[in-house]
Order: structure tokens, then C-alpha cells, then sequence
């Protein structure tokens, strides 16, 4: 009778498997840790730091890993003491099985931290659906690459596209690199190497905070770039790097940016709190000016739906009923009605009423 007890267990379990994708999950698994039927996992194989704040990590993919164009960012989603935590980076395809994901320190960053002193060849995790406007679609005969900090991850994956797809010789590449220190600096020797062996590209590294300093992004770095009006600008970096691109390179006949952290800059019109609506949540809330809404709902112990936070996914984007908003990208203020609102990149200037 225990014999047939445990025959009909185990029946039953492989059973539910079939219906349940967890448990399926979680028995595929234990045969091979990238196996699932539903997410794509990645396996960390290799671990390196490429500069004293920032690890290189090569990843080996499963079969559900979409590996996305060259540019594009990808949800990471990593489990830490328990607790499920997404990020955004820009990943780089190495073959048609690996990736090479670059993290740099944030103070404070629980992801980034796990990720440079924790993390080890074997972790596994897992990847969303890559996303993201800043890709391989060059239509000038010259291209300006311009990246601050950890701006660099997306210009690496561009500039090894463009390499293995042979367009260096036929396109001019220019990348220009802001960081802090020299030890700030990630993958020089890479760069250097293609600088090399395909003379149609060149970089420049510039240190703000060293003795003597470089100057930080300004009009007269122009002078270092030929051609603007026929070349196809690329730019990531925080959110007033990217201002300054926009305002610097307004002549170029393409200028993709991508900001990967908000510069608040704060006016005489961010004093003070409003009231904001939500409507599915029947709740009014008081929140400050001139701070993302998504950080002030979160303050209030809510947790609205988000991705990237830094307005390329649109994981939180909601509808706007009334109000007035400003994008803290790019200081763009939205007065009208039911408008669509990220609310990760957007403060409230009035009181809002949103449908969240």
C-alpha cells in the first residue's frame, strides 16, 4: 500500500508540473539550472572588473533569451536574500550563446552591489525582453559616439556590431568618453584595439577630476568633430550630459540620447507639495514638486508598476486625467488632458489626477 502511495505522489506532482510552469520550473532545474519553460535565464560564466568600480560578467543564455539589436537594454532580474529586484542594462551580444553584461557601483545600489561583490560563476538569473531606440540604424557616412560614466555599456555594443558586421570600413566612428578618474575608465584596452586595426575609428578619454582636469562636455569640444551636419549622433550618459548633447549637436540630422540617471535641477517652481489623485487605488496622496512621481508614491509605501526608470520602458507609464507634469529629462512641461505619463521621469508641478 506504501508502495502505491508514493507511485500515485509522484504521479500526481509530475502531473500539476505539466499544468503549473513553477513547478515545472523548478523540477527542469534541478537537471539543469538554464532549463525553463517560460523565462530567459542566464548563467554566469566569467568574471573580470574592467575598472575598479565596474565588473564585466560573461553570460551563457538559454534558448528563451532574446538577445536584442546592439544598443538596446534588457530587464535584470536578479533574486537577493529572497527579494526579486529589476534593473536595466545594456548588454552586449559576444556569440549566438553569450552576452556580456557591464554593471559599475552605485552608492547604495543593492543590484549593483550584489552584482561587483557578491555574484560568482554559476549564479543564475533572469532576462526580460530587450527594449530601447538607441540601435545599429546609421544612415550617415560618419557616426559621433558621446558617453559619461556607465554611458559607455551601450556604446561598447554598438561599436562590436558595427565591427563584426565590417561597416568600419565604410563608416567613420568617433567616441568620445567622459569619466571621473582613470581608473573610472572601462575597456580602454578594447578601444585601443580597434582604434588599430580599423583607422575610420578614434576615441578620446576625458578625466574631469584628475590633475590637471579635462573639461566636462562643452561647446568647445565641437571643435574636435568634423562634419556634424552629416554624421548620426549617439549619446548616453546622466541626464544632463544628454541635455547638453541635445543642445551641442541640435545640427546633426539624427541625435539618439538615452539618460540612465535623472540630474534634478530644481527651480523656484518646485517648492511646495500637490495633491495627486489616484483613481484605482481611491486615494489622494500629497507629494512634493519637482521629484519623480514614481520616488514620491514609492516614499508613501506604494509600488506602482516600473522597469528601467529612466523612461525607455514604459512599464509605468499611466494615463494623465488632468494636471500639470515636468519631464525631468529635458524640462518639458505637459499641461493638457489625458495624456500618457511615465512617471518615473516626470514631477508633478499642479495637482494630478492618474490612473493608477
Amino acid at each position: 500500500m506504501q508502495a502505491i502511495e508514493k507511485r500515485n505522489s509522484l504521479f500526481n506532482s509530475l502531473t500539476q508540473a505539466v499544468f503549473d510552469k513553477n513547478m515545472a520550473n523548478f523540477w527542469l532545474q534541478k537537471i539543469n539550472p538554464l532549463w525553463s519553460v517560460q523565462h530567459g535565464l542566464v548563467q554566469i560564466v566569467k568574471k573580470e572588473f574592467v575598472a575598479h568600480d565596474t565588473v564585466s560578467l560573461t553570460l551563457k543564455c538559454n534558448h528563451l533569451v532574446k538577445m536584442g539589436a546592439a544598443g538596446q537594454h534588457h530587464p535584470v532580474i536578479v533574486e537577493i536574500a529572497g527579494r526579486r529586484y529589476e534593473r536595466t542594462y545594456s548588454l552586449t551580444q559576444i556569440d549566438a550563446e553569450h552576452l556580456r553584461l557591464t554593471v559599475k557601483k552605485v552608492a547604495d545600489g543593492i543590484v549593483s552591489n550584489w552584482f561587483i561583490a557578491e555574484s560568482k560563476i554559476g549564479d543564475v538569473f533572469e532576462l526580460g525582453q530587450p527594449y530601447g531606440d538607441m540601435q545599429q540604424n546609421i544612415q550617415t557616412p560618419k557616426l559621433i559616439m558621446l558617453a559619461a560614466g556607465s554611458g559607455i555599456t551601450p556604446m561598447l555594443s554598438l561599436i562590436t556590431a558595427i565591427k563584426q558586421s565590417q561597416r568600419l570600413e565604410k563608416t567613420q566612428v568617433q567616441l568620445l568618453y567622459w569619466v571621473k578618474q582613470r581608473s573610472d575608465a572601462a575597456f580602454t584596452e578594447y578601444f585601443e584595439q580597434v582604434a588599430e586595426q580599423n583607422p575610420n575609428f578614434s576615441y578620446q578619454v576625458f578625466y574631469t577630476q584628475e590633475t590637471p582636469n579635462d573639461e566636462r562636455l562643452n561647446a568647445e569640444h565641437l571643435a574636435l568633430v568634423d562634419g556634424i551636419e552629416n554624421s548620426t549622433v549617439y549619446a548616453c550618459g546622466p541626464s544632463g550630459f544628454v541635455s547638453t548633447v541635445e543642445q551641442l549637436f541640435e545640427k546633426a540630422p539624427t541625435v539618439l540620447t538615452e539618460a540612465f540617471s535623472l540630474t534634478n535641477e530644481s527651480s523656484a517652481d518646485d517648492i511646495g507639495y500637490v495633491n495627486v489623485t489616484l483613481t484605482q487605488s481611491n486615494k489622494v496622496i500629497a507629494i512634493p514638486k519637482g521629484q519623480s512621481i514614481l520616488v514620491s508614491l514609492e516614499h508613501e509605501g506604494l509600488k506602482p508598476t516600473h522597469g528601467c526608470r529612466m523612461g525607455i520602458c514604459n512599464k509605468c507609464v499611466c494615463s494623465k486625467t488632468q494636471g500639470s507634469t515636468r519631464n525631468l529629462l529635458n524640462g518639458s512641461q505637459n499641461t493638457e488632458p489625458s495624456q500618457l505619463l511615465k512617471i518615473c521621469v516626470n514631477s508633478a508641478q499642479s495637482d494630478l489626477v492618474i490612473d493608477l
